[in-house]
């Protein structure tokens, strides 16, 4: 029997992952000028971004059934090639109802790739003889970079936000279609049962959506943070999720190293205690550049805990792999669409800080559980 943990899949994987994070990462620059394009107001345009989640939330569950029954090779290609196809259509959509439609059709693509490269993952790094799944989710930080990079000097230097797209779309595409001879082939079976995830699987599920929620709230609440206590002006305000990104970027990239070295359980300990130490220094120091090391310890505390809970994910026993990646994925993907929300209902009842507080309450439970989610 073929091994599934070959280079070429190995580079496979590390190309689908890239290709997610680029192109997601490709949309962002190009939300001012949609909005533009579309004639939509603020308001507006945040119902339209939430078809974004809920066309990923749909396509999760359906991508762990069929590629649990079909192998994740389809799912990988469709997912792919569905968000290539969709970024030109973002940047020229000039109805609202039709940028609404691609946003729809992009998140339900991103949803696709999402769990179909994770569960792709697990197969690969289960017959591996060392860890592998933090250096996969490295590719997807090093594409998010690079795609929002690319798209930002391409606007810069004049280009239209169709071109530039364009050439985002191109990117992406060839990513895919490189990883496309070697991915894993698909392989036909009985279709697995839908079932409620268990308990194992549902503890492994909290655990990721509190550190997506975690991320999230870095991201549309950090700079909000940073202002609002005097640390930062509000020009500088993006500088403590650049900081977190790029510690999170760096933790992934050595993070296989470390899950090696330390085993399963104390990089969860590990990470979830660093993480809650770098919420306690962001929160107790007036000091900026103490704050901004907050954020760096939070990003390196945080890095390798969602990779450790997909291999942990798939590797469980009390479901099939792929149903239990998709109940992972799409709780998680949902902490990050209810983290802001929630998190700005928290700081209207108390404050910002006394929010973030509560942020790094929860990431307690994952160096409290760690022994439980990690025993074989």
């Amino acid at each position: 029997m073929t091994s599934t943990n070959t280079s070429d899949t190995r580079l496979a994987t590390r190309l689908a992952f890239f290709a997610a994070g680029f192109a997601m990462s490709c949309w962002a620059p190009l939300v001012p000028f949609a909005k533009a394009r579309s004639g939509v107001d603020e308001a507006q345009l945040g119902l339209l971004l939430l078809c974004l989640g809920i066309g990923s939330l749909i396509a999760m569950p359906v991508t762990g059934w069929l590629s649990a029954r079909s192998g994740s090779r389809p799912m990988i290609l469709l997912g792919g090639i569905g968000m290539a196809l969709c970024l030109p259509v973002l940047a020229a959509a000039g109805q609202p109802w039709l940028l609404a439609l691609a946003l729809l059709l992009f998140g339900a693509s991103l949803g696709t790739l999402d769990v179909a490269m994770n569960v792709h993952a697990v197969a690969v790094e289960r017959e591996s003889d060392r860890p592998l799944m933090s250096g996969f989710h490295a590719l997807f930080s090093v594409g998010g970079f690079g795609g929002a990079g690319l798209v930002t000097l391409m606007l810069s230097q004049g280009l239209s936000p169709l071109a530039a797209a364009g050439v985002g779309s191109a990117v992406a595409l060839a990513a895919v279609l490189g990883a496309a001879p070697r991915l894993l082939r698909a392989q036909g079976g009985e279709p697995p049962k839908l079932a409620v995830p268990r308990a194992a699987v549902l503890l492994l599920a909290g655990l990721a959506a509190i550190t997506f929620l975690v991320e999230g709230a870095l991201l549309d609440w950090g700079a909000l943070l940073l202002v609002g206590r005097g640390l930062v002006e509000p020009a500088g305000g993006g500088l403590g999720y650049m900081l977190f990104s790029i510690a999170m970027t760096v933790g992934r990239l050595t993070g296989d190293r470390i899950v090696m070295a330390l085993g399963d359980r104390r990089v969860l300990v590990q990470g979830g205690l660093l993480t809650v130490a770098g919420f306690a220094i962001l929160l107790s120091w007036d000091w900026q550049p103490g704050a901004l090391a907050g954020f760096v310890l939070i990003g390196l505390g945080a890095s390798n805990i969602v990779p450790v809970l997909f291999s942990l994910a798939g590797r469980q026993t009390v479901m099939p792999p792929a149903l239990a990646i998709a109940a992972v994925t799409t709780t998680g993907y949902a902490g990050i669409l209810a983290g802001p929300a929630l998190i700005g209902f928290a700081s209207h009842l108390t404050s910002l800080p006394i929010a973030f507080w509560m942020l790094a309450a929860l990431m307690a439970f994952i160096p409290a559980t760690a022994r439980i989610v990690a025993a074989r």
